[in-house]
C-alpha cells in the first residue's frame, strides 16, 4: 500500500556549507539548465522501481571513482548548480560515496523513492514547481563528457525537451536505453522504436533534458505500474516538434558511454583515457607523449598517488636527466635525453590523474608549471656545465656559459610571464581581443614539450651547443613578444 505524499518533510539534503542558503531563495539565480534530477535506481526509459537487473549499479568503479560520484562530479564541473537524486535502498551508500570523495561543492536534495514514487503525478507536480526552468534528467549507468552537457546547456530553449542520442551500433548484442531507438527527422524527435529497428537508427541515451512545464502533469493520468512518465511526456511533445535530438559526437568531445554489464567497464574506462587533454598541448604531447602517458597513469592510479605527487616524481626525473647533461659525454648526453622524454612523458600524467579523478586545484595547476619551468633551466644549466667541462680550456668555452645563463633567465622570465598571463586571463581582462588571442596561440602552440624530441635529436648527431643557442634565443624572443602581449593588459588591469 501506498505511502502518504509528505513533500516537505520527507526529502532531505547533504550538509554542506553551500545549504545554509535556502534552495527558494537560490531560485532567481537558476535559469536555464542548472537543476539535476539524477536515478540511481531505474532506467530513464522505461525501467521499473526497484526492478534493476544489471550487473554494475551505481557504485561501481570507474578509474577508481564510483558511477554515481563521477556523474555528480561531471555534472557539477559542467555548470549544474544544484541536484535532485531520487534513492533507493542504497541512499546511504550513496551519500557516504559523494562524502569521501572530492569536494562537493553543490547543493543535494535526496527524495526517497518509497515517499515519493516516480509514477505519482504529485512527484512531478513538486518538482516542476522545484526547477521553475529546466531540468537534466538522468539514470546513473553511463560515463559521459563534461562537453556534453556543457552543449545541452547552451541549446535549451523555451518549451522544448532535448533526447540525446548515440549512433546506432555502439555495441553488439543487448538492448541499451530500455531498448530504446528514436526515429528522427531534421533533429526532431518523430517517434520512438523498438530496439529491433535497423542499426543506422541512432539510440536513445538515459539522459534527457526537459522543461518544468513538460513535468507538470496535473492534468495527464499515469498508469500505475512503477514506471517513469517521461517517454510519455516526449512522445506527447514529439507530436508537436517539441522535442529536439542531440547526438553525441566522439570527435567533438561529446561523448557517452554506457556502463550497464561488467564488460562495459573497461570500454568507458578506454573512452576516458581518450578523451584526455592537456591545456596545452603540442604534436608531440598528442601523438607520442599520451599514448604512453596513459600507461603510467595507470600504475599511479593503481599506487594511489596524488597529482602533486606525479609533479614531483617527474621533476625528480628531470633533474636526472639535468644531472646526465653536466657529465658532458656523448653517451651521457643521449641518456639524459631519452630521460628528459620520460620525463615529458610522466608530465602528462599528473593532469590526467587530477582529471580523471575530479582532484585538480589551482596550486597543482601552479606547482605543474613551476616544476615544469625549473626543470627546464635545470636542463640548460646541465646542458651548459656539461658543454663547458668538454671545451674546459678553449678560448671560447665561456660563450658556453653566456648561452646556457641567457636560456636559464630567458626562461625564468617567460615563467613569469606566462604566470602574468594566466591571471588577466583568468578575469578576462585582455586590452583586445587580438591580445587575448595572441596570448592562446603563444601557450598553446610554443609553450609545449614538444621541444624534448628536439633535444633527443641533437643529442644524437653531438650538435647540444646548436640546441643550447637555440634555446637561447628562443626564449628571449618568446619573452619579448609575452612583454608585447602582456604589458598593455597589465597596465589596464593596474590602472582600473
Amino acid at each position: 500500500m501506498r505511502k502518504s505524499y509528505l513533500p516537505v518533510r520527507s526529502s532531505n539534503s547533504v550538509a554542506t556549507p553551500e545549504m545554509n542558503e535556502s534552495i527558494l531563495q537560490k531560485r532567481a539565480e537558476i535559469q536555464g539548465l542548472a537543476t539535476a534530477i539524477l536515478l540511481p535506481s531505474v532506467d530513464l526509459f522505461g525501467g521499473s522501481t526497484g526492478s534493476r537487473t544489471d550487473l554494475v549499479g551505481p557504485l561501481t568503479s570507474i578509474v577508481g571513482v564510483g558511477l554515481f560520484q563521477r556523474t555528480v562530479l561531471t555534472l557539477q564541473r559542467a555548470g549544474i548548480r544544484q541536484l535532485i537524486v531520487f534513492a533507493g535502498p542504497e541512499e546511504d551508500q550513496l551519500k557516504q560515496a559523494l562524502g569521501s570523495g572530492p569536494r562537493l561543492t553543490i547543493p543535494v536534495r535526496w527524495m526517497p523513492i518509497r515517499e515519493f514514487p516516480l509514477d505519482d503525478p504529485r512527484t512531478w507536480e513538486f518538482l516542476a514547481a522545484e526547477v521553475r526552468g529546466f531540468a537534466l534528467l538522468a539514470s546513473v549507468n553511463a560515463v559521459f563528457s563534461r562537453t556534453l552537457i556543457e552543449q545541452l546547456r547552451r541549446e535549451v530553449q523555451g518549451g522544448e525537451a532535448i533526447v540525446v542520442a548515440q549512433e546506432g551500433a555502439r555495441r553488439v548484442g543487448g538492448p541499451t536505453a530500455g531498448g530504446l531507438r528514436l526515429k528522427v527527422s531534421a533533429d526532431r524527435l518523430i517517434a520512438f522504436a523498438s530496439a529491433n529497428c535497423d542499426d543506422s537508427v541512432p539510440a536513445a541515451a538515459d539522459i534527457a533534458v526537459l522543461p518544468a512545464s513538460l513535468m507538470n502533469v496535473s492534468t495527464r493520468t499515469l498508469d500505475d505500474d512503477g514506471r517513469l512518465p517521461v517517454r510519455r511526456w516526449l512522445e506527447h511533445a514529439a507530436t508537436d516538434g517539441h522535442v529536439r535530438v542531440l547526438t553525441t559526437e566522439e570527435k567533438r568531445g561529446t561523448w557517452y558511454q554506457e556502463v550497464r554489464m561488467a564488460s562495459d567497464v573497461p570500454v568507458a574506462e578506454k573512452k576516458l583515457f581518450n578523451s584526455l587533454k592537456g591545456e596545452a598541448e603540442g604534436f608531440v604531447d598528442r601523438y607520442f607523449n599520451r599514448k604512453l602517458s596513459r600507461w603510467f597513469t595507470r600504475i599511479f592510479l593503481a599506487a594511489g598517488f596524488s597529482p602533486n605527487t606525479v609533479t614531483v616524481v617527474a621533476a625528480l626525473i628531470g633533474f636526472a636527466s639535468a644531472a646526465g647533461f653536466a657529465l658532458g659525454t656523448y653517451t651521457a648526453g643521449i641518456a639524459a635525453a631519452l630521460v628528459f622524454q620520460l620525463a615529458a612523458v610522466i608530465d602528462c600524467c599528473d593532469g590526467e590523474v587530477a582529471r580523471l579523478t575530479f582532484t585538480e586545484s589551482p596550486f597543482g595547476a601552479w606547482l605543474d608549471i613551476a616544476m615544469d619551468n625549473i626543470v627546464h633551466m635545470a636542463i640548460f644549466a646541465g646542458i651548459a656545465a656539461g658543454l663547458y667541462m668538454a671545451q674546459v680550456g678553449e678560448s671560447g668555452a665561456w660563450r658556453t656559459l653566456a648561452f646556457g645563463a641567457v636560456a636559464v633567465l630567458g626562461n625564468g622570465l617567460s615563467f613569469l610571464l606566462v604566470e602574468r598571463t594566466r591571471k588577466i586571463k583568468a578575469t578576462n581582462r585582455w586590452r583586445t581581443p587580438e591580445h587575448a588571442a595572441w596570448a592562446d596561440f603563444m601557450l598553446k602552440n610554443v609553450a609545449s614539450r614538444d621541444f624534448s624530441v628536439f633535444l633527443v635529436l641533437f643529442a644524437v648527431f653531438g650538435m647540444l651547443h646548436w640546441f643550447l643557442l637555440f634555446a637561447a634565443f628562443g626564449a628571449l624572443i618568446f619573452a619579448g613578444v609575452m612583454v608585447w602581449v602582456v604589458r598593455p593588459s597589465a597596465v589596464t588591469a593596474t590602472t582600473s
